[in-house]
């Protein structure tokens, strides 16, 4: 299970790495000619959305798992049921807050984009 995960995860950070290079080539070699505001913009959106959705899918998929081994643990142990409780509220809390990171990151790139005075002109 660990090892199937690790290689999903590996492909997926793979897979985003080279979509973001690409899209960034590719604005990179149209920033040196004259780039439209209407492309930079359609990218920023595809990218922030991307990055969303699958940051969403992993936190479920994380916190599925988290639930399912405390909910083990509690089977096994039911007088530690107080602690793996807390724990595993506190652990859902941390991969929770990892999505409201990269939604607070799409928001910036979308509404108060940083890079937008060096792709558009």
């Amino acid at each position: 299970m660990k090892k199937g995960l690790k290689i999903w995860s590996g492909l997926v950070v793979l897979g985003c790495a080279l979509a973001v290079s690409a899209s960034a080539e590719q604005a990179g070699v149209a920033a040196v000619g004259a780039v439209s505001s209407t492309g930079f913009f359609e990218k920023v959106v595809l990218v922030a959305g991307l990055a969303l959705a699958l940051a969403a899918a992993f936190a479920a998929m994380s916190q599925g798992w988290a639930v399912g081994r405390a909910l083990d643990g509690i089977a096994r142990q039911p007088e530690a049921s107080d602690k793996i409780q807390l724990a595993m509220i506190i652990g859902l809390a941390f991969i929770e807050s990892l999505v409201l990171y990269v939604l607070f990151i799409g928001i910036i790139l979308l509404f108060a984009n940083p890079f937008l005075k060096y792709f558009v002109k």
